[in-house]
């Protein structure tokens, strides 16, 4: 019973690690799925990764056999080990799983790139043979941006003359709200004479402060 429970811890050490190394094989197999420009072609450490990542999991899945097979050798089966050996398997199948997606994204973006790259070299042989073709393309081009120019330029025209006359009317109610409160003002008793005196007031305030400051620059001029 001691060497049936040694191999079997012996043998999860093992899962557990390659499990380990398989996530680690991920993270370096996933970047290729994420790339924007992918190659055309596999490169070697890219079909180096794809070989550990299925190297590993067949060494897994031969793991899972043979905890399988001493579990089933047991007198006593234990829920413990039958719990570990169900989650090696789960493990085991979303790691085969996650694989099979990463080498199908990897391989439509690699056709998507292999198909944008026989495109491109299909019309620049075309070019090549109508150099004349070429030239009406490339003028048609730049008449197409001049184009988007003039119509940018019209765009931020529109939106100045939109402002300019937002700030006219703007203007025109500050103008007419004044008037009103002119005239209001006009209508009410006393309140032109309130207006004057209060003018008045302002310029003899206005002439006592001049004089004042005169004298102040006599009286400077004075003792110097």
């Amino acid at each position: 019973m001691s060497s049936t429970g040694g191999g079997w811890a012996q043998l999860r050490q093992q899962a557990r690690s390659l499990e380990t190394q398989t996530e680690t094989y991920f993270h370096t197999y996933s970047q290729y799925a994420s790339m924007t420009n992918i190659p055309t072609r596999a490169s070697e450490e890219e079909l180096r990764t794809e070989s550990q990542l299925q190297d590993v999991l067949e060494r897994r899945e031969a793991l899972v056999s043979q905890l399988s097979r001493l579990l089933d050798s047991e007198s006593t089966q234990s829920a413990v080990k039958q719990s570990n050996l169900a989650r090696h398997r789960e493990l085991l199948h979303d790691h085969r799983r996650e694989l099979n997606r990463l080498k199908s994204t990897i391989t439509d973006a690699r056709n998507k790139a292999n198909l944008l790259s026989n495109v491109r070299s299909d019309i620049d042989a075309y070019r090549s043979m109508n150099p004349a073709q070429a030239e009406a393309e490339y003028m048609l081009d730049e008449r197409s941006r001049i184009d988007n120019s003039h119509n940018i330029a019209d765009s931020v025209l529109s939106q100045a003359y939109a402002v300019q006359e937002n700030f006219s009317l703007q203007r025109e109610s500050i103008a007419s709200i004044n008037r009103r409160i002119v005239g209001a003002a006009s209508q009410v008793p006393g309140i032109n004479s309130l207006i004057g005196r209060i003018g008045a007031k302002k310029r003899r305030d206005g002439i006592i402060l001049g004089a004042f400051i005169a004298f102040c620059f006599l009286m400077l001029l004075w003792f110097r």
